[in-house]
């Protein structure tokens, strides 16, 4: 066959879009890539609020929680306080003597010889009290007021130092017609100061009223 036989086919130009077969620029970049070196695109603007709001949610809860359950804590231990008050009052005085422990931690050195011991505690949030009434000697009421820390001298006619509030919980009575002395001993915290009152009407057989109270 010659030459002028041949079936010549004319050249295609190259497609758009396309830069060749080799070299770098006929890669092409990876999915999502704009191949202008603009990179990721930014986060969606939604979803950048939502976290933040989740974050500040979680900040609340861990200050808020423990700040709530405090405050609840001290409420129920007041209103516990109050209750276990009410209801020693409504009890009213035991016929018995108080514990060893109970009368050194309220530094009541109650005589051997006292007679007609009653008592009862109570406890809250502000003060531990203890109540306290016998009958006793005057050399009994001598030994009580020097253990204590105080003596009869201190005793002052005609004063009551028992409080109005004491009087109300205990249902004692404090009126006229009653030779009354009184004295209030004082100790630093976190010892019991002590209120004593003296029925001295029979000074052979004084009763005395205390009360030692303590704050936590």
């Amino acid at each position: 066959m010659t030459a002028a036989e041949h079936h010549i086919v004319p050249r295609q130009p190259p497609s758009s879009g396309s830069s060749g077969p080799s070299g770098p620029s006929g890669s092409a970049g990876p999915p999502g890539s704009s191949g202008d070196g603009a990179g990721t695109p930014p986060p969606d603007r939604r979803r950048v609020i939502r976290r933040r709001l989740i974050t500040l949610t979680i900040i609340v809860l861990l200050i808020g929680i423990p700040a709530g359950y405090l405050v609840i804590s001290a409420g129920q231990s007041r209103r516990s306080g109050q209750d276990k008050e009410a209801e020693a009052a409504a009890q009213g005085l035991r016929e018995a003597w108080p514990s060893g422990m109970q009368r050194r931690i309220f530094e009541l050195p109650i005589p051997g010889n006292a007679e007609g011991v009653q008592y009862y505690e109570t406890n809250n949030w502000k003060a531990s009290r203890m109540y306290v009434k016998f009958r006793t000697t005057s050399a009994g009421l001598d030994r009580f007021l020097s253990g204590v820390g105080t003596g009869r001298a201190a005793l002052e006619t005609g004063r009551v130092t028992i409080s109005g509030r004491d009087t109300k919980v205990t249902g004692w009575y404090f009126g006229p017609g009653v030779d009354w002395a009184g004295t209030v001993h004082k100790n630093k915290d976190p010892r019991p100061t002590q209120n004593i009152t003296v029925n001295m009407t029979d000074p052979a057989a004084p009763v005395v009223y205390v009360v030692s109270a303590s704050t936590p």
